[in-house]
């Protein structure tokens, strides 16, 4: 009797029709995009560590770490152009 008093929630998405392997394939893909992100901006990282290590010199010792997110930004905007002109 009471079940016909409770107001029904209306969300874009109709959970009640999406299978719960479909919402494992969705974390696992949102996982999976995170970690490979996470993945790469460490290795551009280790890799200005190795190629610049003035500029994290300065950044650590200044405390500005404007100009190493700028040869980061820039090592992964270079990489990203050759592998663009790869494919």
């Amino acid at each position: 009797m009471a079940s016909h008093l409770a107001a029904r929630v209306h969300l874009p998405v109709d959970l009640e029709n999406v299978k719960p392997m479909r919402l494992q394939r969705l974390s696992l893909s949102l996982f999976g995009a995170i970690a490979a992100a996470s993945v790469v901006l460490a290795m551009a990282t280790v890799w200005l560590f190795l190629t610049n290590p003035v500029t994290v010199a300065n950044a650590v010792n200044e405390g500005d770490v404007s100009p190493l997110i700028r040869d980061l930004a820039d090592a992964l905007f270079t990489a990203l152009r050759s592998l663009l002109r790869y494919l």
